[in-house]
C-alpha cells in the first residue's frame, strides 16, 4: 500500500468529499482503499492533490502548482456517487468484520460469506498476478448488522467439537474391538457370549 503523503497545510483547498459511514462500514481500512480507489481514476499529475483527511477526501492545490484542477474535481466528484457501492476487498472484509483470514476462506467456501466475483491485480513492481474474491458492501453490511460472524463462529465450535468426538468415539471402538478380538472374547474377565452394544459401551462411559 502507498506511503501516507504529508498534507502541505498552505495549499489551497478546492474540494471536500465526506466518506459516509454506508461506504465505510466503520472501517479505516475501508476508508483508505476507498481513497485510493478514487485516486487511482486520476492522472499522475493529479494524483498528489488528492488527499484524505479524517475520512474526508480534500483536493488540495500547492502554492506556484499548476494543474486541471476543475478536471480532478469532476473525475472525483463523479466517482463519489457510486463510492458506497465499491465491492469490498478481502483485507477491508477482514477488518469490517474483525475476523482471521483463515475464517474469511472458510467462510466464503461453504458460501456463508457470498462472493460478488473475482479482481485479478498485477503486483507492484512483479511480473505475477493475484485473483481474490471480492463482496457485496450490502452484504458485508447485513453480515455486521445481524452479528453473523458471532453465529459462525458458534457454529464452527459445535462442528468441532461434535467432529472430536466422533474421531474419540472410532478410536475406541477400534481399540474395544481389539480387547474383544481375542480368543475368550472377554471384556473386564467377563465372557462375551452376544455381539457387543457399542451404544450401550458408549452411554456406559467405556468409550471415553
Amino acid at each position: 500500500m502507498p506511503g501516507r503523503r504529508k498534507i502541505d497545510e498552505n495549499a489551497k483547498l478546492i474540494g471536500q468529499w465526506p466518506l459516509s459511514s454506508a461506504a465505510t462500514l466503520g472501517s479505516s481500512v475501508r476508508a483508505r482503499g476507498l481513497f485510493l480507489e478514487v485516486r487511482a481514476r486520476l492522472s499522475s499529475p493529479l494524483k498528489k492533490l488528492l488527499h484524505i483527511e479524517s475520512r474526508v477526501l480534500t483536493l488540495r492545490l500547492p502554492e506556484g502548482v499548476d494543474a486541471d484542477v476543475q478536471t480532478a474535481e469532476a473525475i472525483v466528484s463523479k466517482a463519489m456517487h457510486e463510492i458506497e457501492d465499491l465491492p469490498v476487498i478481502p483485507r477491508e472484509v477482514e477488518d469490517i468484520l474483525t475476523i482471521k483470514s483463515s475464517e474469511r476462506h472458510r467462510w466464503l467456501k461453504d458460501g456463508r460469506l457470498q462472493s460478488a466475483g473475482t479482481r485479478t491485480v498485477k503486483l507492484r513492481g512483479r511480473a505475477r498476478k493475484i485473483t481474490f474474491h471480492v463482496f457485496e458492501p450490502r452484504h458485508i453490511e447485513d453480515v455486521l448488522d445481524r452479528d453473523l460472524v458471532t453465529v459462525w463462529r458458534e457454529e464452527d465450535a459445535a462442528t468441532v467439537a461434535q467432529n472430536r468426538r466422533r474421531a474419540a468415539r472410532r478410536r475406541a471402538m477400534k481399540r474395544a474391538k481389539k480387547i474383544v478380538g481375542g480368543t475368550d472374547r472377554s471384556v473386564n474377565g467377563e465372557l462375551m457370549d452376544k455381539p457387543i452394544d457399542w451404544d450401550e459401551f458408549e452411554s456406559e462411559g467405556l468409550l471415553r
